[in-house]
């Protein structure tokens, strides 16, 4: 059955359908929820549907500040968080044992809030709070979607696979890494991103970040270290950005604290170069129009980050963030370099001159930046939300896992 079929065979029941979402902590879990129920309350909403949706998180969290802005519903419940280490006898520390502790009030609290909502089904999209909430929806025997934003399963997502009614991931690459009982029930969705990112055009960007300089027949680098910025990226983009900004043009997010001294560097510039550079510490509303206008893109490697570039068929040079959780900001670089769609600079290759190497051939060739970009959107799935709410209404309507 397609999305609208199983929509309206939801709305012949006429009352909402009961979502509860858990996952959180970082925007890498909060966002894709987000934007799941969103869609979700479209393709309802069209068939004269409703949606009402309870979020189970933490109170510090990411999900607390995002459910709040967007009027949806929220309990928090309390659990833990695994500080791991390559040394498993540094993990027996005592953060560790008093944050592992809180997870059995934890359980008990999100099957109380199970008990009490009735969901038709609960989406888990990671982070440590989904575990108590998992396992409150095998107690109360709630159908389960988990959903995976990267190549491979998250610590809280492995924990829930095994007792889920479906497993949504976001790559085909991610099947052959699961136990057969998950991949049994796994469906690959994609990871779901921001439908504004789909509307952005380059002459907006031009405008809007003032580039009175920008040079037309160049390419144009995009370079981010995320909302707070990274001080490994914005130093090897510093050493380079002479000879950069001989070959390109340059959008430049290096984060808050750093603004003053990439514009100090930029002021030692000639003017030409000077002015085909752009850096502040955030792009906000601009960022879909700076991401159509970008030829190539220098970043992290998150989970969302990941979708976007393949989604909108971006060319990129990775620096993942080491270590992050099981390094999977390696795997997700490595995974599209050996695609075709990116360079990967993993550890020891995280330097200026290994940036310069692997940016000079993308610049200096057209055809090469066309190659890796038909390699990313061939990994990209632009339309993941839809796709993981097909699973979600399947899976509530007994059409779909097991």
């Amino acid at each position: 059955m397609t999305v609208d079929e199983l929509a309206s065979r939801f709305a012949s029941f006429h009352r909402p359908f009961r979502l509860m979402v858990t996952g959180g902590g970082t925007g890498g879990h909060t966002y894709p929820a987000l934007t799941a129920v969103r869609t979700m309350e479209a393709v309802l909403g069209r068939h004269g549907a409703s949606l009402d949706v309870l979020w189970v998180g933490t109170t510090e969290g990411l999900e607390a500040r995002v459910a709040s802005a967007e009027g949806i519903a929220f309990k928090t419940v309390p659990t833990g968080k695994l500080r791991r280490s390559s040394n498993p006898l540094k993990m027996l520390n005592a953060q560790n044992m008093r944050d592992l502790g809180r997870v059995p009030k934890g359980v008990v609290e999100a099957r109380a809030i199970a008990a009490d909502y009735k969901a038709d089904v609960i989406l888990s999209t990671g982070g440590y709070v989904a575990v108590p909430v998992g396992l409150a929806a095998r107690a109360t025997k709630t159908k389960l979607v988990v959903h995976e934003q990267t190549v491979r399963l998250g610590l809280a997502n492995r924990i829930l696979a095994r007792s889920a009614t479906s497993v949504a991931v976001s790559s085909e690459s991610t099947l052959k890494l699961l136990p057969d009982q998950v991949a049994a029930s796994a469906v690959v969705t994609g990871n779901p991103v921001r439908p504004a990112i789909f509307t952005g055009h380059p002459s907006k960007a031009v405008a809007a970040l003032g580039m009175a300089g920008y040079a037309g027949h160049l390419p144009t680098v995009y370079v981010t270290g995320g909302a707070q910025g990274s001080e490994q990226i914005n130093d090897m983009v510093r050493e380079n950005l002479p000879w950069l900004l001989s070959v390109a043009n340059v959008v430049h997010q290096c984060g808050p604290n750093w603004v003053e001294k990439s514009r100090q560097l930029a002021a030692n510039l000639p003017a030409e170069l000077r002015a085909r550079y752009w850096v502040d510490g955030f792009v906000g509303s601009e960022l879909p129009d700076v991401l159509a206008l970008a030829s190539v893109v220098v970043s992290r490697s998150g989970a969302g980050t990941i979708s976007e570039l393949t989604a909108l068929g971006k060319p990129s040079v990775l620096v993942p963030l080491v270590p992050s959780a099981g390094d999977e900001q390696e795997h997700n670089a490595l995974y599209l370099e050996q695609a075709g769609a990116a360079v990967a600079l993993v550890r020891e290759r995280a330097s200026a001159g290994e940036l310069r190497r692997a940016l000079e051939p993308v610049l200096t060739s057209g055809e090469r930046r066309e190659a890796m970009a038909q390699a990313a959107r061939a990994l990209g799935k632009p339309d993941a939300a839809m796709r993981l709410v097909e699973v979600l209404l399947s899976v509530a309507l007994g059409e779909n896992g097991r």
